[in-house]
C-alpha cells in the first residue's frame, strides 16, 4: 500500500484547489487564538438582570415563527418559547462539544505532540470547553431546563465516537457547527435580543470561525488522501448524521413547557415553510462545500434531503 506523505498532499488538489500545507494552516490559527480568545467568565456581565421585552432568540429563528400556532400565541408565550428553545440550542451545542471534543483527542492521539497541528487541536479543545461552560451558564441564567437529546440519539453518538473515520468526524464537526454559526451571526448584532445572549453569541462566532477553519482544511485532505471505503462511509456517516441533527435540533419537551400542544406544534414545524427555509439556509454554505469536495454523493446525498437541510 502507497503512504502518502506530507510532501505529496501539499502537491494534490480537489475542486477548490491545491491542498494548504497542514503545519502552515495550523500556525496561523494559533496566532490568531492568541489574539482572539475570550475568557466568558471576564467577557460578560453574568451579574446583570435579565431585560424585561427582551428575546433570548430571534423570533425569526423560532420554529413555530408564522405557523399558524404562532399567531394564536401571544407575544408574552412567543418570547417564552424563545428563551426555552434558546436553552434546548445550547443543550444541543454542549453536547456536539463533547463529542467533537473526543473526536478531536482521537484525531491527534497519533500525531506528533510538538507539531503546530495538535497544539492547535488542544487550543480548539481548550476553547471547546470554555463555550460548553459558557451555555451552561446560559441556560441557568434564563432560568430554563437544560434538553438533553433522545436516549437513542444520545447512545448513537457513542457509536459514532468509535466508529467514526477521520474524514467522518470532521464532516460531523462542520455539521455541528455550521448552521449554528449563522444562526448565531443573525443573533450577536440583534439589538431585540438579549444583551447576555448577544455577548455568548458574538464569542462563538469569533472562536468558531477559526474550528471551521481547521475542520475545513482537514476534512478536504483527508476526501483526497482516505482510501475509497473510508471516503464512501464518510458520506453514509455525514448524512446519517444530518438526519440525526435535523430531528434533535429544538426539543419538542420546549411546546410542552409553554403550555402548547407538543403534537400540533411539531406538525406545524414540519409543515413551515418558513422553517424550512431557515434550515437550508443554515445548512447551505456547508452544504455547497460538502458538495465541492465530494461528500455529497450516492445514499448520503439522499439522507441530507431526508433530513431538510438540502433542497
Amino acid at each position: 500500500m502507497t503512504t502518502v506523505t506530507e510532501h505529496d498532499v501539499q502537491l494534490l488538489r480537489d475542486a477548490l484547489g491545491p491542498l494548504r500545507d497542514r503545519e502552515q494552516v495550523a500556525a496561523r490559527l494559533l496566532e490568531a487564538s492568541a489574539k482572539h480568545s475570550f475568557d466568558p467568565e471576564k467577557e460578560l456581565d453574568w451579574a446583570a438582570p435579565i431585560e424585561d421585552g427582551k428575546w433570548f432568540w430571534p423570533p425569526e429563528l423560532v420554529s413555530l415563527y408564522d405557523t399558524p400556532l404562532w399567531h394564536r400565541m401571544s407575544e408574552e408565550q412567543r418570547m417564552d418559547l424563545a428563551r426555552h428553545e434558546g436553552a434546548s440550542l445550547a443543550s444541543l451545542g454542549i453536547w456536539f462539544e463533547i463529542i467533537l471534543m473526543q473526536l478531536l483527542v482521537r484525531h491527534i492521539y497519533d500525531k506528533s505532540l510538538t507539531s503546530d497541528h495538535v497544539r492547535y487541536a488542544l487550543t480548539e479543545i481548550a476553547d471547546e470547553c470554555r463555550h460548553s461552560m459558557m451555555f451552561a451558564k446560559m441556560i441557568r441564567k434564563a432560568e430554563a431546563p437544560a434538553y438533553p437529546v433522545p436516549r437513542i440519539y444520545h447512545n448513537l453518538a457513542r457509536v459514532l465516537k468509535t466508529v467514526s473515520t477521520t474524514p467522518g468526524s470532521f464532516a460531523a464537526t462542520l455539521l455541528g457547527e455550521e448552521i449554528l454559526d449563522w444562526m448565531q451571526r443573525l443573533t450577536f448584532p440583534d439589538e431585540r435580543v438579549q444583551t447576555l445572549v448577544r455577548g455568548v453569541t458574538r464569542i462563538h462566532v469569533v472562536e468558531e470561525a477559526r474550528h471551521v477553519r481547521y475542520a475545513r482544511e482537514e476534512l478536504r485532505r483527508q476526501m483526497v488522501t482516505a482510501p475509497r471505503w473510508e471516503q464512501e462511509f464518510t458520506r453514509l456517516s455525514c448524512g446519517e448524521a444530518a438526519r440525526v441533527f435535523s430531528v434533535c435540533f429544538v426539543n419538542p419537551k420546549v411546546y410542552d413547557n409553554v403550555g402548547l400542544d407538543r403534537r400540533e406544534a411539531v406538525a406545524q414545524v414540519r409543515a413551515s415553510g418558513h422553517r424550512r427555509q431557515v434550515m437550508q439556509a443554515g445548512a447551505r454554505r456547508l452544504t455547497d462545500f460538502l458538495d465541492d469536495i465530494g461528500v455529497l454523493r450516492g445514499a448520503g446525498r439522499r439522507l441530507w434531503k431526508s433530513s431538510g437541510l438540502l433542497a
